[in-house]
């Protein structure tokens, strides 16, 4: 590649990145000013107008602490859920030979179709009226315990694992489980990696759900007091605009540093590396 071209795609990715990345810095800009300006200005504030006031206002009516423990525990269920789930189905669509096995993933490829949305109701009635899980921890993760992408995710990458690791580990006298723990898994570290993260994602800012499901202030995740602040309490606020732009942050900052941590391993590696010619 020429120097131009090198030096021109270093624009355009400066570029994206910055467009990218000014939405966020916008974000953290409005949370610090302690008069508001949602103006583009207000992006570059003068530092004498700048305040730590608004998480401290917005933490006296909602309590970021309990959100966050909230959306941690709501978010960690799911996670833990999808990973077991997920594992034990994607080896056994593609390790394991057993009748009905296509039928099976031909099933979690439909369920891709089917919006959360159409099954909300009879969730909630499930749930929270037969189960009388409202307001409960559990009742907010077993809609996404099982999560069809992670286990399609799961299913492509065990079948990428050499067939010759799995016949060797059985006349070594291995059962399933321990090849599934000792053979399969150590070689898809990535896919266990972006299953997690991009699981993550989901029950950390779900909002529908956790609003339905609980009515308690204290149960309820942080996207959804947050929510009910500026609905119900920011017209109220001294700085509504800066509060809500503080209560945003600290629901995207966990995110943004498990992506800025974890990003490494959006790489695929090679599988068959395990196996001597």
């Amino acid at each position: 590649m020429s120097r131009a071209a090198t030096v021109l795609r270093g624009l355009v990715l400066g570029l994206g990145a910055l467009v990218f990345l000014f939405p966020f810095y916008y974000m953290v800009m409005g949370s610090l000013q302690t008069a508001p300006d949602q103006s583009v200005a207000g992006a570059f504030p003068h530092p004498g107008n700048l305040t730590g006031a608004n998480y401290v206002a917005i933490d006296s009516r909602i309590s970021l602490v309990r959100g966050l423990v909230n959306s941690g525990i709501f978010t960690g269920g799911v996670v833990l859920c999808t990973v077991v789930f997920a594992v034990l189905v994607g080896y056994a669509l593609a390790v394991l030979q057993w009748r009905g096995r296509g039928v099976t993933f031909a099933l979690a490829l439909l369920v891709q179709v089917v919006p959360f949305q159409l099954l909300i109701i009879p969730l909630y009635v499930l749930i929270a009226r037969n189960y009388g899980l409202a307001d409960n921890y559990l009742g907010m993760i077993l809609p996404f315990a099982i999560n069809s992408t992670a286990v399609i995710i799961f299913r492509q990458y065990f079948l990428q694992v050499p067939k010759e690791l799995f016949e060797a580990a059985r006349i070594d006298g291995a059962g399933e489980v321990g090849l599934l723990v000792r053979v399969a898994l150590p070689l898809v570290r990535p896919a266990l990696v972006t299953v997690v993260l991009l699981t993550f994602i989901g029950p950390w800012n779900e909002f529908l759900w956790p609003f339905l499901i609980t009515k308690r202030a204290d149960m309820q995740p942080l996207a959804v007091s947050l929510a009910n602040y500026i609905t119900n309490v920011a017209a109220t606020a001294a700085n509504p605009f800066g509060a809500a732009m503080a209560g945003a942050v600290v629901l995207a900052a966990p995110l943004v540093v498990l992506f800025i941590v974890f990003q490494r391993y959006f790489i695929s590696t090679d599988l068959g590396s395990g196996v001597k010619g």
